[in-house]
């Protein structure tokens, strides 16, 4: 089959558009935390994008939306397109995004161009992958993994004291459907980079050969109320100290594995919080990673040794809340010599890379064969209202997903 095709370039961009409006905020970026209304009409406008399309709905019970256009083959399993539309809570327009919303274009091409497909094909948009608002990130693809129980997913609850399951039926979306994770062909991811090298090289597309390997570990100190002021420094039991050694300490590890390795505390919380009062117990979220497994592993073994001693300097008590690792994976080899030969095919400009941040297509690389392509985004900016891309810079990426996903579907 030769790869001539092209999306509507136009057509793509003003879908980003139309879903940059929601969830606005006034430094043009996007707050669409997972499960809230903001999410929930962005979710509703997908499905009339989807159904418009001529394509089936379906949702399951943690709330993925699953849009199938049939192949001529009633009984091949589909080849799956997907992201998230989900944000972080200042978060840019593209992060997921770009990759749901291209699902859905080259759906519209083909059906542009009239051209079946032997194979199924389904456009995802899977639940909660930022981990904002509810704990752990990729939530709605390791649910469809088998990486977590529904029950544990339904019952997460946020800060707020929202649960999970009871935000699922108050948006509207607590499918009943529950896919076998067996019944796919196969995945493709489109992403921006979410970093530096494609818009430093002036390339088009990275083909993901795999992740870092990631650890995170959330720390609890228990200490106890004083008074800031009367209260002898020998006396202190300052809960809050050991969270600022533990954190200087991870930073000084990230160094030590420069330039790979990436180490950094993400969230804080101190209790009481309040001026005059030594502080009673602090938390602390810890994220460590590196692209080699064992020095990624070196890295962790070096946070948890510090916590012990960073406790004890500071005469208080430490608990590990909760650990966790992912990304230690690789993509499937056919899949990625599938995109490789599309990509010289259409003439992209185009490498092999790591994956640094978290995606969907870790926990669906457990049950299928997998592939992920990234596209520039401008400076290597994500998580920040200033993310941006370029549409001539980002179509390349687009028709190589188009062209690798049609060869895909009819095999």
């Amino acid at each position: 089959m030769t790869n001539t095709l092209e999306v509507d370039g136009s057509r793509l961009w003003e879908t980003l558009m139309a879903s940059a409006e929601i969830g606005a905020t006034s430094k043009g970026g996007l707050c669409r935390m997972a499960l809230t209304d903001a999410d929930r009409d962005m979710r509703d406008l997908f499905v009339r994008w989807c159904t418009e399309a001529g394509l089936s709905m379906t949702v399951d019970q943690v709330g993925n939306i699953f849009a199938r256009r049939q192949g001529t083959d009633k009984t091949a399993k589909p080849v799956m397109i997907g992201s998230h539309l989900d944000t972080q809570i200042r978060g840019g327009r593209f992060d997921g995004i770009l990759g749901v919303l291209a699902g859905l274009e080259v759906i519209r091409t083909l059906n542009d161009r009239a051209i079946d497909t032997i194979r199924p094909i389904e456009v995802v948009c899977w639940t909660n992958e930022e981990g904002v608002r509810f704990q752990p990130p990729m939530m709605g693809a390791g649910a469809f993994a088998g990486i977590h129980d529904i029950e544990f997913v339904l019952a997460q609850q946020a800060e707020d004291g929202a649960v999970f399951g009871e935000e699922l039926k108050r948006i509207g979306y607590a499918g009943e459907t529950r896919r076998d994770p067996v019944d796919i062909d196969s995945y493709f991811e489109l992403h921006i980079e979410q970093g530096p090298i494609l818009d430093e090289e002036g390339l088009s597309v990275g083909i993901v050969t795999g992740g870092f390997t990631s650890f995170g570990t959330q720390v609890r100190f228990h200490g106890e109320n004083a008074h800031s002021g009367p209260t002898p420094m020998r006396a202190r039991k300052d809960a809050l100290v050991g969270l600022a050694t533990l954190v200087n300490r991870v930073n000084e590890i990230g160094w030590e594995f420069e330039p790979k390795g990436r180490a950094t505390c993400t969230r804080v919380e101190i209790s009481p919080n309040r001026y005059g009062i030594i502080a009673d117990e602090a938390e602390v979220t810890v994220d460590v990673r590196h692209p080699n497994a064992a020095q990624s592993q070196e890295m962790f073994d070096g946070v948890n040794a510090a916590i012990s001693s960073c406790a004890q300097r500071a005469n208080v008590r430490a608990e590990i809340v909760k650990q966790w690792s992912f990304g230690d994976i690789a993509f499937d080899t056919a899949l990625i010599n599938l995109v490789r030969s599309v990509a010289a095919d259409l003439n992209v400009s185009h490498k092999h890379l790591l994956s640094a941040a978290g995606h969907d297509a870790y926990h669906l690389s457990k049950i299928a064969p997998t592939a992920m392509i990234f596209t520039p985004c401008r400076d290597g900016i994500s998580h920040n209202e200033a993310e941006d891309v370029e549409l001539d810079r980002t179509l390349p990426g687009v028709n190589v997903l188009l062209n690798a996903v049609l060869r895909r579907a009819n095999q």
